[in-house]
């Protein structure tokens, strides 16, 4: 008892010295200068949010937060501000620094891949989307901007399996947009304004634009919901000032994953930029990515893998691979896609006018669906995140021609509409069991499932992504087939081939 007494006196006097030494430093830090803020935030790395706590430091007439619940708006950014930095947090539309421009923004990584890769964990929500108000048209003069110029970058490391307040931080940086990301970021801002302006918010979402979003805020439905100022008008002629959901600028989740592993860390990026500064200049992303593809059309499939070597063949895995060297990428790694979070896609047009295959989307996994709401769910994520790149190919005299190509994004009122009921009904499905039944072929079984198929829905449907089967099911046989690698559990312990969740090719 002796020892764990001194050693509590030890660590309370180490505590004790560490939190005179960090208010000493807060003290000569000048909170107008940027880098001096950057030089003083660089000491916490290392440090959990309990070790800033223990510093002792509290802004006047301060209160203790809980600042790890959940129900409290701000959490670790608010902690940092107030017990590190030693002001009082608010929530007005200028910077956390005024004087230095500088914002603070807390947020986190999580660890992947056994430990081999590190990701963005969210996206960065800079400040809210004003619907009451008329919104800036220009961006360098807007309120987004003075929130988004100078980001001290506070990276910590979430990990569900511990306290929040033992979570450490492992980067810091005083981060602004390259040059290169501001004039697609300014494009995005216009594209997001102009929907505004027009009365439009409603059909906002984050796949609408490439690294700057407009991210859906809320706690519930009901009160998510808000009046917007600018009118929108009707087919017929009328005005009609109709509700949207709130929203907020962000910078996109696959944006602050390049952000954290190559500016903030300086890895070395293996991907290939399609466009310069000097391309942007008089043309939007959008627009030099669209003429890129136009100068190929007319060109056939086979045309256009002879002239880029691809020996004049066009296989399966050959598709997109056409698309990235019509863009001038090497490989497979365009950087402004992967800092978007754009998938790519060729679609093939048949000779009587039909898309020849539907789209596939996320591989599902049953047992992990089974505790996913819809608001939160993978899906939902994915398709509101993801923006698509089509590259349209149309059959004539048994050719495909390059006809063009789009940007596109799923409309919202589809996406929580018509996918949300086919997710509805593969997770009520899966709960309650699926239902096999077998057929004798002279190939062999056939297992067929009663999840929602493209005849059950007017977008998506559920169904393998492999051509290879396999089964482990509870009947009187025991039937197996196939190889588990191929397959996925069940709730009840059956496995059955992996299945995804897929775009119909008559809505594509």
């Amino acid at each position: 008892l002796r020892v764990q007494s001194n050693n509590e006196e030890r660590s309370e006097g180490t505590s004790m010295n560490k939190g005179i030494e960090f208010k000493q430093l807060l003290s000569q830090t000048d909170l107008s200068d940027g880098r001096s803020i950057e030089r003083y935030a660089v000491q916490l790395q290392g440090m959990t949010f309990r070790d800033v706590l223990q510093l002792g430091i509290t802004p006047p007439g301060s209160k203790d937060r809980q600042y790890g619940d959940a129900r409290y708006k701000g959490g670790m950014g608010t902690l940092l501000e107030e017990r590190y930095f030693g002001y009082k947090a608010n929530s007005d539309e200028l910077p956390d620094f005024p004087e230095a421009g500088v914002e603070l923004k807390a947020t986190c990584f999580d660890v992947r891949d056994k430990g081999q890769r590190i990701s963005a964990g969210e996206r960065l929500s800079l400040t809210n989307i004003h619907y009451d108000r008329p919104i800036e048209l220009d961006f360098d003069s807007s309120y987004l901007w003075k929130k988004c110029s100078k980001i001290l970058l506070v990276y910590y490391q979430r990990d569900k399996t511990i306290d929040k307040y033992d979570q450490k931080i492992e980067y810091v940086c005083l981060f602004t947009p390259p040059e290169e990301d501001l004039k697609i970021i300014r494009d995005d801002y216009e594209k997001i304004a102009s929907y505004i302006r027009a009365g439009r918010a409603d059909e906002l979402s984050e796949s609408l634009t490439t690294y700057l979003g407009a991210a859906t805020k809320g706690a519930t439905e009901a009160r998510s919901w808000v009046d917007q100022y600018y009118p929108c008008i009707n087919e017929d002629g009328t005005l009609v000032h109709k509700k949207a959901k709130k929203r907020a600028f962000s910078f996109k989740r696959q944006y602050m994953d390049f952000v954290l592993n190559h500016y903030l860390k300086d890895e070395r990026s293996d991907s290939d930029p399609i466009v310069d500064s000097k391309s942007l200049e008089h043309a939007t992303f959008e627009e030099v990515i669209a003429s890129r593809i136009a100068t190929y059309i007319g060109k056939t499939d086979k045309e256009l893998a002879e002239e880029f070597g691809m020996g004049g063949k066009t296989l399966k895995g050959h598709w997109a691979a056409l698309v990235y060297k019509m863009l001038g990428v090497r490989s497979n790694k365009a950087r402004e896609f992967i800092k978007a979070g754009i998938s790519a896609r060729a679609i093939r047009i048949e000779e009587k006018g039909n898309v020849k295959e539907s789209l596939s989307l996320n591989t599902i996994d049953f047992l992990s669906l089974l505790k996913e709401t819809w608001g939160t769910s993978e899906l939902r994520t994915y398709l509101e995140e993801t923006r698509f790149f089509f590259v349209v190919f149309r059959k004539c005299n048994g050719e495909y021609h390059l006809t063009g190509s789009a940007f596109w994004n799923i409309p919202m009122s589809d996406l929580d509409n018509e996918v949300q009921r086919c997710w509805k009904e593969t997770q009520q499905i899966i709960c309650e069991g699926v239902v096999f039944t077998k057929q004798q072929r002279q190939t062999g079984c056939v297992v067929h499932n009663n999840l929602p198929g493209m005849a059950s829905n007017k977008v998506a449907h559920v169904r393998p992504k492999s051509g290879k089967r396999a089964y482990r099911l509870h009947d009187d046989m025991n039937t197996s087939i196939g190889e588990l690698s191929d397959a996925s559990e069940l709730p009840d312990g059956q496995w059955m081939t992996t299945q995804s969740f897929w775009l119909n090719n008559s809505y594509i």
